[in-house]
């Protein structure tokens, strides 16, 4: 049986990052978005994601583009359109609690939105606090930064400090 050539495995989606070592990821949207959309990268990305043994794509974006593109390539998904305003915490609440299912499960997880922005790591960040891994909000802050390469502003400090309300309450 022949080997598989280096394409057969995908590429690495653009900004990948560990946040939680084999078990939780996050990236760019396969593909791009926008203007830099491209159809033959979001497949070979896809194809990547599938090979690295992910159980589920969760895409945070707004809008639900492209996702039937992982059906058409055998990856799970699921859609948790990034919520704000007074729906923040228990978008978060529901959120948190599906994440640490699957993570608990021994799932392997990576999240996306359109781009790596700073509420996506916000997110993340706020899950760190959330769970109690790094329960001192500006210390997840300063990880997921360092982790990602992208600084968090107001937003993604707003999302983190929603967290950090909702572990208090829990």
């Amino acid at each position: 049986m022949a080997a598989k050539g280096k394409w057969a495995q995908g590429i690495q989606p653009r900004h990948f990052h560990w946040i939680i070592g084999d078990q939780l990821a996050v990236c760019e949207r396969p593909g791009g978005f926008g203007a830099n959309h491209r159809k033959v990268r979001r497949q070979e990305e896809i194809i990547w994601i599938r090979e690295q043994g992910f159980d589920l794509v969760v895409s945070v974006s707004s809008a639900p583009h492209n996702l039937h593109n992982y059906d058409e390539l055998g990856v799970v998904w699921r859609h948790w359109p990034m919520a704000s305003g007074e729906e923040l915490p228990p978008y978060l609440a529901r959120s948190y609690n599906e994440l640490r299912g699957l993570l608990g499960s021994g799932r392997k997880v990576i999240l996306h939105s359109d781009e790596l922005s700073e509420r996506l790591c916000g997110f993340l960040a706020g899950y760190l606090v959330w769970t109690s891994m790094v329960p001192e909000p500006p210390k997840a802050i300063t990880l997921v930064e360092h982790l990602t390469g992208r600084q968090l502003g107001a937003d993604g400090r707003h999302i983190v400090g929603e967290a950090a309300r909702l572990q208090q309450a829990g």
